[in-house]
């Protein structure tokens, strides 16, 4: 595996090791540039992060008036739904960390799934540096695995996989009989950073699949950046099948 993979021994360290990542992106994204910009990602594994950074050690750290937060995808759910990853950030994190409302840039699921879509394409073109030639580069971009193969709300079988020209779209799941609205490869792999987090004895097939196959057959192997970084950070029960593969 050319991928660089960081295999943490059980989820605790992993959710540690995290946090740790993230700071340190951001911390170098600040003194760098004067000012960072995050994509949160939804999840029980990813919420435990979050809830770590607000501890006084990582707050002591990381300049959080200088971060702007993003969501990779949402639920069309209204923001108080307890199914959305909006709500879940702001209990985990938002209400407990020092960052102005200005900073925070959700995606408004209470509106139309297109037009919510559109909105947010636009505050991203507004609201993160781009040279008028290419999408808006973030410096951290998060994303977990679907036991599908998914990532963000971008599931097999969907036109958004194919989308080119939209940085943020609105993506019907048939199986789920619901619409997502989701960045799109184009934004995503343009990212400085990409963080994928994995947790699970429920992924390690599909992660097997995915770190050790070819040609991309599942959604999260068109995760390419373009010219930036991208690191695997998983958990010893989600990479179980990997050194298998590595002997078979």
């Amino acid at each position: 595996m050319n991928i660089p993979v960081d295999i943490a021994p059980d989820q605790d360290l992993l959710v540690q090791r995290t946090a740790e990542k993230i700071a340190f992106l951001l911390i170098e994204a600040i003194r760098l540039r004067g000012t960072a910009s995050l994509v949160l990602s939804g999840g029980t594994t990813p919420r435990r992060v979050y809830e770590l950074l607000t501890t006084l050690s990582f707050a002591k750290r990381i300049e959080w008036s200088a971060v702007h937060l993003f969501w990779g995808d949402e639920r069309c759910v209204p923001p108080h739904s307890p199914e959305s990853n909006y709500r879940m950030v702001r209990e985990a994190f938002l209400d407990h960390a020092a960052i102005p409302p200005s900073n925070i840039h959700r995606i408004e699921t209470e509106l139309p799934p297109e037009t919510a879509a559109a909105r947010y394409e636009e505050e991203v073109r507004q609201a993160v540096p781009q040279d008028g030639r290419t999408p808006p580069a973030f410096d951290l971009i998060m994303l977990g695995l679907g036991e599908d193969g998914h990532t963000a709300s971008l599931f097999p079988g969907t036109q958004a996989l194919e989308e080119r020209d939209r940085l943020v779209t609105c993506v019907y799941v048939e199986r789920l009989e619901a619409y997502r609205i989701s960045m799109t490869f184009p934004l995503i792999n343009n990212a400085r950073n990409i963080l994928f987090l994995v947790s699970g004895k429920g992924k390690a097939e599909i992660l097997r699949a995915i770190l050790t196959g070819g040609e991309a057959v599942y959604p999260a192997q068109m995760v390419r950046p373009v010219n930036g970084n991208l690191v695997w950070m998983v958990d010893s029960d989600a990479a179980s099948l990997l050194e298998k593969a590595k002997h078979s």
